[in-house]
């Protein structure tokens, strides 16, 4: 699924809430159903800085693809994390790096959380981000060592 369907789909599940407490519910239930990642993952090179909470978050690149594991020790943020791994998990570097994430504004999130936690999510994207354009990179210079090797054996 595209991240744009992933993002209307959020959209509209938060649309069927009137009450900003409600939404906060929704966003702690989405974190009590996030996938328990490994202790193995729970470093200090997989925390983001620049949350109020600890929020662990690892990436994986299968098939071109990325795939993301987090958690975190405050409840709303555990909610907040998954809803971006929802977004961006089996998504291509490329799509990651040049989605906009419209689906924040939608719902009124940045806006609903206090300042530490708005700094926090523009941390998670971050990282997540940085992944995707690692990733990005390295899949990039792989490229130009087959084009190279391929070019040497001419």
């Amino acid at each position: 699924m595209k991240i744009q369907d992933i993002e209307n789909e959020i959209v509209e599940e938060f649309s069927a809430f009137t009450d900003w407490m409600d939404k906060y519910e929704y966003l702690i239930d989405l974190g009590k159903n996030l996938p328990i990642i490994d202790n193995g993952y729970k470093t200090d090179g997989n925390l983001i800085n620049g949350c109020q909470s600890r929020v662990w978050l690892s990436c994986t690149i299968s098939d071109g693809k990325l795939y993301f594991s987090a958690d975190s020790d405050a409840i709303i943020t555990k909610g907040i994390i998954s809803l971006l791994i929802r977004v961006f998990n089996g998504q291509s570097p490329e799509d990651i790096l040049k989605s906009d994430l419209g689906f924040i504004d939608k719902i009124g999130l940045k806006e609903n959380l206090s300042p530490t936690r708005a700094n926090g999510l523009l941390s998670m994207i971050k990282q997540i981000k940085l992944y995707a354009l690692a990733f990005s990179e390295k899949r990039r210079d792989i490229k130009e060592e087959k084009i190279n090797k391929k070019e040497g054996e001419k």
